[in-house]
């Protein structure tokens, strides 16, 4: 088997002339993968190449793969990713991972900006304030889960009430108010999170609801889903799958 004339184009535009140390230890290994992951997933679909890549960073967090990561996020500053738009990568997974699991990406971010001479810190995208980050945080949050938010907001016990209080004012109001990434990128952003890391299937489902209130069609979801499977798998792509299915069937 040889790798394919479209997979190696699309492998050099991402890695120019870089040659994975397992073509020599495991030259099986990668004729086969990178003509699936770089011939038929990236010919699959009609993502555009820009949100192809921020996709596959978001993935490469959510399934805590380091080394692809600092792999891809180098051929992702070289084919137009900002370091703006990186960086915001990294911040909005840490509304649906925690900074426990994105700390070590945010090292490796910034050391990747360094050794490109990008002066830190990047220009600040927040735009809330303490007094206006419920407010703000509120609308944008609406405009993905609609009229069931003030329901959340009403019927919340006394003990859980600052959860939503803070999911308004940090999730939403913190991150998603955040100027970089549009709306759409953001929201298709979490749903790959989501997936990526597993074991959050209720919330995919919610998210899928989410991106199609705010313009991301269910051939969107599909493929950007369908970028996914190389790097992390089949169980939890078919897990998004599901969740797509279930809350945006195909039509009839």
């Amino acid at each position: 088997m040889a790798i394919s004339a479209n997979a190696q184009h699309n492998h050099d535009q991402l890695f120019g002339n870089r040659l994975s140390t397992l073509s020599q230890t495991d030259p099986e290994l990668i004729e086969y993968f990178d003509n699936f992951a770089f011939g038929e997933v990236f010919e699959h679909g009609s993502l555009d190449p820009h949100t192809r890549l921020l996709v596959i960073l978001a993935a490469l967090i959510g399934c805590q793969a380091q080394t692809e990561y600092r792999v891809f996020l180098g051929a992702a500053l070289d084919n137009g990713v900002s370091p703006v738009e990186a960086k915001e990568v990294v911040y909005h997974a840490i509304a649906y991972m925690g900074i426990g699991r994105v700390y070590d990406y945010l090292t490796i971010t910034n050391e990747t900006l360094i050794e490109r001479d990008v002066e830190l810190p990047l220009p600040g995208q927040s735009t809330t304030t303490p007094a206006m980050r419920f407010d703000s945080g509120w609308k944008v949050q609406e405009a993905v889960i609609g009229d069931r938010l003030a329901q959340l907001h009403a019927t919340a016990t006394p003990d859980t009430k600052h959860i939503q209080d803070w999911l308004t004012e940090n999730c939403f109001g913190d991150h998603y108010t955040r100027t970089g990434l549009a709306l759409a990128t953001r929201e298709l952003l979490t749903f790959i999170i989501l997936v990526s890391q597993g074991g959050c299937d209720s919330q995919a489902r919610g998210h899928v609801d989410g991106n199609v209130r705010v313009g991301n069609s269910r051939a969107v979801l599909l493929d950007a889903l369908s970028q996914l499977v190389p790097y992390i798998g089949y169980p939890r792509t078919l897990n998004g799958l599901a969740a797509i299915n279930e809350v945006a069937p195909a039509s009839a």
